[in-house]
């Protein structure tokens, strides 16, 4: 390679001799004149020189501040055809709004953010792809905007930013990118990831500097467009079921996965936001008795090329482009914005079944991974605006694992966010969020920060302080973790919950002192500010993981069909497969099979009586299984899909039905969904206290009990004590109920607490049972010594 001195020279003496480029396109079908503007005004610059030269398409133009061929680009020079202007427009709202312009013409207001940009082309496509290019020469508070008469909705569309690329300080911008307007209301097409689609040579020899040698290729015939869309749905007729978080049940399902293989659901249905709507679907979730879907992603989202190169896709759909677009690939009747219509039908078809939608939202990364990504949308926008870069801002600070972290502590990237979370709760209907790695959007400067802009926002604003907010409460970067931490109005996915819960039942707990904190309400965690026992969302399994059946039948990954290698999913699975690993062969311990039931049923007891919000995976409630795969995302076949045969097996048809009965009895009984934390203080003159545990001896626990080892744990709940009134202001008053766990492998004689606590006991529920078809009905007097089967729950009534 030549000295430093000599190549900047060299360089310096191509951009120099560099003749602009100027590119006519197409006219688009239905509006009135063209608008054509150059291209690219800077030439191709190697300046990278060696063994192997570079591509003739890719320049290098970023090097420290100062060096030569740092230059900004030169000003983009439009060239102009006979027709209209674009009118100047608003800069409110951004995104593609179809609208009526000042005197009375039809058309759409494009507005884009974008600071650090030189000029910004708007990019129209016909049908047959043919692109019209117009300069968007108004510039209002950072926001580039114009107004198109004639551009009607389904026009598809996409923009190209100019600017300087200089990875050394974060710039990225090529005007050689087509961008996804981050506003786009719907996507057509789909990401498919060629090198063309890559801001920098993906394939450059030296990857160590890959990313700073810009790809000066057309991405426009290799990615989706946005679509315009005309906002003329009603809600008049569409009931919101706003189920107090105390009486909620979540379950979490895949748009996909839940319908692909449902018998009941027509065949051109499946997998799309129509077939979760279609009244089989809907059927299932009725007769469950949830409150609440929580969808994984519905987000418009583009798969890894790592996936894609081993044939693979994204499944769960983590990985975002597009915050305003239901996701294309899940609509049945188009995507040239009809997908937009589809989902809002699905939303009204589960509202009218009294079932709330919750989104599982990603805003803390997004699918341009790091700096070897793909160029998409926001990096080419403004890499530096959206983005958290390290000090060497060639680098992204990277706080998801993703590759790159949104900077939510900035005003527009606030801006976008809460502009997508309204637009889905008042235009699309929804009604909460969940949010991924939600530390990571309350990162202020580097830590996590319970006062940062992020949550300030949303403590008040008058439309999203009102719908669920359900907070992932990590991410991976330093301090990170921070279950119980976040503030009232959120709730939280409680992994301590999930842990205590697995290691109980695989008799792996020390003593039970957590458990009795979890199925309490994890009062330890959420007991200040004003929070409930409803911020703890428990669950013991969900999307990522092992499935409830997998946790039972095996104690480590099966991956393989993943592609690498066993390095992906977590180790720390905290399973038991009973005694044989994964499904037992022909001629095995048939109490293997009895023991896993057991082990299913004592699983989604303990979480549907818990005090806090249950969260059920799809399928758990009969049996689904993933054959030992812990990390499905990216298995979008048999192995992701719910499968619904199962149910056609007498055993599993047993398990739905408990699972359907626990959630019944959670709704009928109030002291199995308090609202308020347990007091376990003397209530009345009797000396009765709201929560009381008890060792199988029959005697109340003492400090030395909690602290000694232990597989069983007895939990009284007083209904008569239950804080709060109701609707017309009466208090609120339920049944009395003892529940007995057992986790140790031989039966245990365990007596009856006596009076003041009851005269008698009648069994309600008992999961040493197969059949739950009804209940047991057994009557017991208080002191009776019971024998409380091995790996078994007992739920007892308490009788006058």
């Amino acid at each position: 390679m030549s000295s430093a001195a000599e190549q900047e020279a060299v360089d310096a003496a191509a951009v120099e001799s560099a003749e602009p480029v100027s590119v006519e396109a197409a006219p688009v079908e239905g509006v009135e004149g063209v608008a054509v503007v150059a291209v690219d005004t800077a030439g191709a610059v190697n300046a990278l020189r060696g063994a192997v030269a570079a591509p003739a398409v890719a320049h290098v133009n970023g090097r420290p501040a100062g060096a030569a061929g740092a230059d900004r680009e030169p000003a983009l020079r439009a060239v102009t055809r006979p027709g209209p202007p674009v009118w100047p427009g608003s800069s409110h709202p951004l995104g593609a709004r179809y609208r009526t312009g000042p005197d009375g013409t039809a058309g759409t207001n494009f507005a884009l953010w974008a600071q650090g940009a030189e000029a910004v082309e708007l990019c129209l496509f016909d049908a047959e792809g043919a692109e019209t290019r117009c300069a968007l020469t108004e510039l209002t508070h950072e926001i580039w905007h114009g107004f198109l008469p004639g551009v009607r909705p389904g026009q598809r569309y996409g923009f190209r930013v100019h600017g300087r690329w200089d990875p050394w300080t974060g710039a990225r911008f090529n005007p050689a990118k087509l961008l996804l307007d981050p506003y786009a209301r719907a996507v057509d097409g789909d990401f498919a990831l060629p090198p063309e689609v890559y801001g920098h040579v993906r394939d450059w020899p030296q990857q160590y500097i890959a990313d700073t040698v810009r790809d000066d290729r057309d991405s426009a015939p290799y990615v989706p467009k946005g679509v315009v869309v005309h906002d003329d749905d009603d809600w008049a007729d569409d009931v919101r079921p706003k189920t107090p978080w105390a009486d909620s049940v979540i379950y979490e399902l895949h748009v996909r996965g839940f319908t692909m293989r449902h018998p009941g659901v027509p065949e051109e249905l499946r997998g799309t936001y129509a077939g979760l709507a279609h009244p089989a679907a809907v059927e299932h979730l009725t007769r469950l008795g949830v409150t609440a879907v929580e969808l994984l992603p519905v987000h418009q989202f583009a798969h890894e090329d790592h996936l894609l190169r081993r044939g693979l896709r994204n499944y769960w759909g983590y990985n975002s482009i597009g915050y305003f677009a239901p996701h294309a690939g899940y609509s049945s009747s188009g995507t040239a914005g009809q997908q937009v219509g589809e989902f809002k039908r699905m939303v009204k078809a589960l509202h009218a079944a009294g079932i709330e939608v919750i989104l599982d939202v990603v805003y803390n990364h997004t699918a341009e991974a790091g700096e070897l990504g793909p160029t998409l949308s926001l990096r080419g926008i403004d890499n530096r605006g959206y983005y958290r870069l390290q000090s060497d801002q060639r680098r992204y600070a990277d706080y998801t694992g993703c590759g790159n972290t949104l900077h939510a502590g900035r005003p527009h990237v606030l801006r976008l966010i809460t502009d997508s979370l309204r637009y889905w709760v008042t235009e699309m209907g929804v009604d909460g969020f969940r949010f991924d790695l939600a530390a990571a959007l309350a990162r202020s400067m580097h830590d996590v920060d319970m006062l940062s802009p992020f949550l300030a926002v949303i403590a008040q604003d008058p439309v999203l302080r009102r719908v669920k907010l359900i907070a992932e409460p990590w991410d991976v970067g330093s301090g990170g973790y921070q279950v119980g931490a976040f503030p009232p109005l959120w709730t939280e996915w409680n992994d301590r919950y999930r842990d205590a819960v697995r290691d109980f039942w695989r008799g792996a707990l020390p003593d039970v002192r957590d458990l009795g904190y979890r199925l309490s309400g994890s009062s330890d965690l959420y007991a200040w500010g004003g929070r409930r026992p409803y911020a703890s969302v428990n669950f013991v399994t969900a999307h990522d993981g092992f499935t409830l059946r997998d946790l039972v039948s095996y104690e480590r990954k099966h991956n393989d069909a993943n592609g690498e290698a066993g390095r992906d999913g977590t180790n720390d699975n905290r399973s038991w497969n009973c005694g044989a690993e994964g499904d037992p062969p022909e001629g095995a311990d048939p109490r293997i099979g009895v023991l896993r039931r057991r082990q299913l049923r004592n699983l989604l007891t303990t979480l549907l009586l818990s005090t806090g919000v249950p969260m059920l995976v799809a399928g758990d409630e009969f049996g689904r299984t993933q054959g030992g795969n812990n990390n499905a995302y990216c298995q979008d076949n048999e192995t992701g899909w719910v499968d619904w045969s199962l149910l056609e097996d007498p055993a599993w048809r047993e398990l739905f039905a408990l699972a359907a009965r626990l959630v019944a009895l959670r709704q009928e009984h109030p002291v199995l969904r308090r609202r308020a934390f347990f007091s376990g203080r003397p209530q009345g003159a009797d000396g009765l206290r709201d929560l009381a545990w008890f060792t199988p001896a029959g005697t109340e626990m003492t400090e030395r009990d909690w602290y000694a080892p232990a597989a069983a744990l007895g939990m009284y709940l007083s209904g008569r004590d239950i804080p709060g009134r109701d609707e017309r202001g009466r208090q609120v008053s339920d049944d009395s109920f003892l529940m007995l766990l057992h986790a140790g492998d031989r039966p245990v004689a365990w007596v009856l607490p006596d009076a003041p606590w009851a005269a008698g006991y009648e069994l309600v529920l008992d999961t040493a049972r197969e059949d739950q078809a009804a209940p047991p009905g057994t009557r017991h007097r208080g002191g009776e010594t019971l024998t409380v089967p091995a790996r078994s729950v007992l739920l007892l009534r308490v009788a006058d």
